[in-house]
C-alpha cells in the first residue's frame, strides 16, 4: 500500500488538465480545507474529490471487495467512506459545494461526457450565484448526475 499514490494520480491529472484548458483556475490538495480536496476552485467555492473506486467503496466492478482478508478491507473502506462524508459535511458548513468524481467515470468511453458535466456544473453554479440572492434548494436526489455532484448544483438544462 505504500506505493499507492494519494496525489497526482492519472484521474486527477485528467480532470486538472481539462479544467485548466477550459479556463478554470484551481488549487491542488488544499490542506486548509476539510478533507484536503484534490481540486479546490475558490472562485466557485467548490471542492472536487477524485476517488478511486476500490479505495472509497464505489458500487462498480473496480469497487468490489477482495475475497482474502475481507474483514480488514471492509473496515478500511468503511473508515474511508466515513471520513469522506465528514469532510463533505464540514465543507458544506463552510459554504463550499462538493463534487465527487469516480475513477470509473474517467474511462476513455465516458471521460469526455464526465469532464463536460463538471465544467457545466461549475459554470451553472457560478451563474446562479449572481442570478439569485438566495442559495438554491436542490436536494442530493436532484443532483445525482454521473459525477455524483452534491449540494446546490442545478441539473436541468444539459
Amino acid at each position: 500500500m505504500s506505493r499507492i499514490r494519494s496525489r497526482d494520480t492519472k484521474p486527477e491529472l485528467l480532470v486538472r488538465r481539462y479544467l485548466y484548458a477550459h479556463g478554470f483556475r484551481y488549487r491542488v490538495n488544499v490542506k486548509t480545507l476539510p478533507g484536503t480536496p484534490d481540486i479546490a476552485l475558490r472562485k466557485y467555492r467548490t471542492a472536487i474529490f477524485i476517488n478511486g473506486c476500490f479505495w472509497h467503496g464505489h458500487s462498480c466492478l473496480k469497487g468490489r471487495m477482495p475475497k482474502s482478508n475481507a474483514d480488514f478491507w471492509l473496515q478500511k473502506i468503511l473508515r474511508n467512506q466515513t471520513r469522506d462524508e465528514e469532510a463533505r459535511i464540514k465543507l458544506r458548513q463552510l459554504g463550499w459545494r462538493t463534487m465527487v468524481v469516480w475513477e470509473c467515470q474517467l474511462k476513455p468511453k465516458v471521460r469526455e461526457k464526465t469532464l463536460q458535466e463538471i465544467a457545466f456544473l461549475l459554470n451553472s453554479a457560478f451563474l446562479d450565484k449572481y442570478r439569485s440572492p438566495e442559495p438554491s434548494s436542490y436536494t442530493e436526489e436532484e443532483t445525482s448526475l454521473s459525477i455524483a455532484a452534491e449540494d446546490d448544483f442545478p441539473t436541468d438544462g444539459g
